[in-house]
């Protein structure tokens, strides 16, 4: 059963949760959810790998500006997939 949860956060913090959300093809519900399925679940494998962006979120630690997701992404699939 879903609910509705109202989050107060940073604006900044917002407007690029919201680009990753789009740029993986997710909504942004959608990967909050699955971010605190991970952490209430000890040791369960989520559907869901958290990103260096999503963890930043949690710190409060800066993304750099000059980040290439893309490419971030495509070299975790190769090393994944070695």
């Amino acid at each position: 059963m879903d609910s509705k949860l109202t989050l107060k956060l940073d604006q900044s913090v917002i407007e690029k949760a919201k680009i990753y959300a789009s740029h993986n093809n997710k909504s942004l519900s959608r990967i909050i959810e699955a971010y605190l399925q991970f952490l209430t679940n000890d040791n369960e494998i989520s559907e869901f790998e958290i990103s260096p962006f999503v963890k930043s979120i949690s710190t409060g630690s800066e993304i750099p500006s000059d980040l290439d997701l893309k490419k971030e992404y495509s070299d975790h699939l190769l090393e994944k997939y070695k």
